[in-house]
């Protein structure tokens, strides 16, 4: 997998045209268990930088940006129930949302992982 990284902490793993969409590690160990998830609906349009879905944890609930616009085609439904798989694997099975990308340039502007660690360090 060959994720790419925001400066607000999400990371996209894209296949052909459809993103997946879910938070680092980083921001998962800032925020602590994770113990609820708010997402989009299936069907809904976004553009980069809007806020998308929602993660609270037991310091604080924190919005979610759509790194890349498009419309969401899938949510991860076992995050209703069991929102603690985000703390477990973040960057796998605790993914939030599918997207359809609609401008994939703005896949340009990501770090890859290198530079996200670089920029977590300096945080």
């Amino acid at each position: 997998m060959s994720l790419k990284y925001t400066e607000d902490h999400e990371w996209v793993d894209v296949d052909g045209d459809i993103a997946t969409i879910g938070i680092s590690a980083y921001a998962v160990a800032q925020l602590g268990d994770i113990v609820f998830t708010e997402l989009p609906d299936i069907g809904a349009s976004f553009a980069k930088g809007d806020d998308s879905a929602v993660v609270e944890s037991v310091k604080a609930a924190s919005d979610v940006y759509t790194p890349v616009s498009g419309e969401i085609t899938a949510v991860n439904t076992a995050l209703e129930d069991t929102p603690e798989i985000v703390n477990d694997a973040p960057e796998g099975a605790g993914w939030f949302f599918k997207i359809k990308l609609s401008n994939a340039s703005e896949l340009g502007g990501l770090m890859d992982a290198a530079a996200y660690k670089v920029f977590c360090e300096g945080l």
